[in-house]
């Protein structure tokens, strides 16, 4: 047997039954982290003298690379056992793990994945690791970060200058410290975690005015799935997905009867929750000081990426921090927390990073080498070749240069490791993003990709769907082929080609960019577009009625002479300004923050038996929300803009009113994509964009949609949001340039 770059090569020799069991016993019984994506066998001629009467692992070899890099693996219940177990000899050693947990992904340098090539270089086995290590019948056989006290790394607790603060047991230590409200800059497994007492209002209040992050949730760690319960609720799916081998963020409703400080996630119904998924975290947790529940956000200034280096961390979070708890074992590459939900019993990952990348997805045909640059927001990139796309970690908002950064430098190692010279280049249909700039400057065939578009396909590819499939894609905006910024659309979807059937009628956004942070602007925007300039003022809610009269001018002014506001079918503006309407939100301290707020409150108002509201009946009649323009479907805006001011003429709660505009705008959605299917045939739906993270919107339609007939799909394991994108432009892009074929992935005349 030995490790390759393109995947293991065994030689076995015995009668051919026996042979044939062997092969199926690969596929049965392979080790509970092995992913097998194909076995090729051939038979050979050995004479029987030269047959090895024993099992043999040869050295790796070197060669054009072909094969999986593993993500990062929490650790394991054996692992564990042995960490809390006196006489263990790795009792509360924070770098236990094996064969099935432990670092991977975050410490491998080069390809085959074989301690040499990591980070783990740097320390030599003790003699006791170097038997488990070299013994094929141990647990620890060929782990690569093996370690124990003896010979593996080690932490240290300092202050903010860096000296060593006296301690002998830095863990306990620190527990101290957040019992106390401080803060501490704990390194982990991708990064630094900012970590805090979240039990305290005043630890969490403090960690917001340093990090300058006065509203977006913060996630937080239980000390075990009891604790997790305890304080929010908790079924059989989350449960699943908090316990797996990738032990994500899972969000989850709070628990009512032990409540958290609202301070984690203002106005927000969900919190973040995850377990404790390496040593560190669990003996952190368990030491007898530590608080139940910790804030665990990113080690960073908002907006930038998180640190790796302790001397990084040091210069950048010394501001943040009180303490820092270092160890000396390096991160090759950073890499944050997944994030993931669950709606309608259906697991949904919405930031696919730990624990997960970049693990491959396959697909049924062929892509060239091929780089896809992601999106603006939510980036993240991917690599593909033959029938395997390599999707990045989560890279974020490439909206600085620190991100950016990390950006190329996160292509530049991952195409490293694969020993992949990309023949072409993908990337999204608008050329100011960041990614697009880089793309094009890369000197390659240059595909670009609707963004829509690219949403669609990677649903398709995870759930193997050749099409046609009709898609439904709602989110904030992306450039059309029409110039103007689309944002909630349905088309008739195939993997190299799409056409426009239907889309939200079109708002104005005043100021462009700005409206995408302050709601106010489209809520003045819908009041303009179905009353006029005049009777925008006379409707003006009392939310709105605060704002300086100056501004509220200067905006109507710009909407009457079409300055600076361009058009937009997008569902997320639609969202903000209902909220500004509702006074939920007028302006916004992070990307999303109206929408989200908008549906907790709408879940304030949502009646027990809410489901039976979804259920498919085949209306006959027209919605009064839906009417057909220029041979296209339109859902009109305008119409969810009068119910509104009606009910807050009437007196109306606004969480009734929250409730009542998420169920007409899912009712409307269901209704057309039905028209649709029966219009084309087509009875394979697909469900993408960032406004499908909504579980109201998303869990109505899974309701409504499906019939006999109909089957829906939705992003499980990719996300629906722009961290999904780089998928779909890979297949639309390597596709396309297979095909040299100059108008594929582009949409279709109809």
């Amino acid at each position: 047997m030995v490790n390759t770059g393109s995947g293991v090569v065994i030689t076995a020799t015995g009668p051919i039954d026996r042979l044939d069991r062997f092969v199926a016993a690969i596929v049965e019984e392979h080790p509970p982290l092995a992913e097998i994506a194909s076995i090729q066998s051939k038979r050979l001629a050995i004479a029987s003298t030269a047959a090895p009467s024993t099992f043999v692992i040869l050295p790796s070899s070197d060669g054009g690379v072909n094969t999986a890099i593993p993500p990062d693996i929490a650790l394991c219940d054996d692992c564990r056992r042995e960490l809390l177990q006196p006489s263990n000899r790795r009792f509360r050693y924070p770098f236990t793990n094996c064969t099935n947990c432990g670092p991977r992904f975050t410490i491998v340098r080069h390809i085959p994945y074989d301690r040499p090539q990591t980070s783990m270089a740097s320390f030599t086995l003790c003699a006791s690791c170097a038997s488990e290590y070299h013994d094929p019948a141990d647990r620890r056989f060929h782990a690569q970060p093996n370690a124990c006290p003896q010979c593996g790394p080690s932490l240290t607790l300092v202050g903010t200058e860096g000296d060593t603060l006296d301690s002998s047991d830095p863990i306990s230590a620190t527990a101290t410290l957040l019992a106390r409200g401080l803060i501490v800059a704990m390194r982990g497994l991708g990064g630094f975690h900012l970590v805090a007492n979240a039990l305290s209002a005043e630890a969490i209040a403090l960690l917001r005015r340093r990090k300058q992050r006065p509203d977006k949730p913060l996630a937080i760690m239980a000390r075990d799935l009891a604790t997790a319960r305890k304080y929010c609720l908790v079924d059989e799916t989350a449960e699943r997905l908090l316990c797996s081998p990738a032990h994500p963020i899972v969000l989850l409703e709070r628990n009512p009867r032990h409540p958290l400080p609202e301070e984690l996630s203002p106005d927000i119904s969900e919190i973040g929750v995850m377990l404790p998924y390496t040593p560190l975290h669990l003996l952190l947790l368990y030491s007898e000081q530590c608080p139940e529940v910790l804030v665990m956000t990113s080690g960073n200034n908002s907006g930038a990426p998180i640190c790796t280096a302790n001397d990084d961390a040091l210069r950048r979070l010394a501001p943040l921090a009180d303490a820092f708890l270092l160890h000396n074992r390096d991160i090759v590459t950073r890499v944050d927390d997944s994030v993931a939900k669950v709606v309608a019993g259906r697991p949904l990952l919405l930031r696919r990073s730990r624990g997960y990348a970049p693990a491959p997805l396959y697909v049924d045909f062929t892509l060239p080498e091929i780089l896809a640059c992601g999106a603006g927001l939510k980036n993240t990139f991917a690599l593909a070749r033959g029938n395997a796309i390599f999707p990045s970690q989560h890279i974020g908002d490439l909206d600085n240069l620190d991100t950016y950064e990390f950006f190329q430098e996160s292509i530049a190692h991952l195409r490293s490791l694969l020993e992949l010279e990309p023949q072409a280049v993908a990337c999204d249909l608008h050329p100011d993003y960041l990614s697009s700039r880089y793309a094009a400057e890369l000197g390659l065939p240059l595909h670009r990709v609707q963004h829509h578009h690219a949403h669609a396909v990677a649903v398709m590819a995870e759930h193997r769907l050749p099409g046609p499939v009709l898609a439904a894609v709602f989110d904030g905006t992306g450039l059309g082929d029409d110039g103007s910024l689309w944002g909630g659309e349905v088309f008739v979807a195939e993997l190299t080609s799409y056409r426009r059937l239907a889309h939200l009628s079109q708002l104005r956004l005043p100021g462009g960019d700005a409206a995408a942070v302050e709601p106010w602007r489209m809520a003045l925007a819908a009041l303009h577009r179905t009353y006029g300039a005049q009777g925008a003022l006379l409707h003006l809610p009392a939310a709105l009625r605060s704002l300086e009269p100056e501004r509220i001018d200067t905006v109507i002014a710009m909407l009457e002479h079409d300055f600076n506001c361009p058009a937009t079918s997008s569902c997320g503006r639609l969202f903000d300004a209902i909220a500004a309407l509702l006074g939920v939100r007028t302006r916004m301290s992070y990307e999303g923050q109206a929408a989200m707020e908008l549906e907790a409150l709408a879940k304030r108002a949502r009646p027990i038996d809410w489901r039976r509201d979804f259920l498919p009946n085949s209306p006959s009649w027209l919605s009064p929300f839906l009417e057909s323009r220029d041979g296209k479907w339109e859902i009109n805006c305008q119409q969810f803009v009068t119910m509104t001011i009606d009910a807050l003429d009437k007196g109306e709660p606004p969480p009734q009113i929250a409730w009542k505009f998420h169920r007409q705008l899912t009712a409307t959605l269901a209704h057309l994509l039905h028209i649709l299917a029966e219009d084309t045939g087509i009875t394979q739906i697909v469900l993408s964009g960032g406004c499908m993270q909504n579980s109201i919107l998303l869990e109505g339609l899974l309701l409504a949609l499906p019939t006999p007939e109909i089957q829906v799909f939705t992003g499980n394991r990719l996300p629906v949001n722009d961290g999904g994108v780089s998928i779909g432009q890979t297949i639309i892009g390597g596709l396309q340039h297979v095909s040299r074929h100059p108008h594929a992935g582009h949409q279709r005349p109809g």
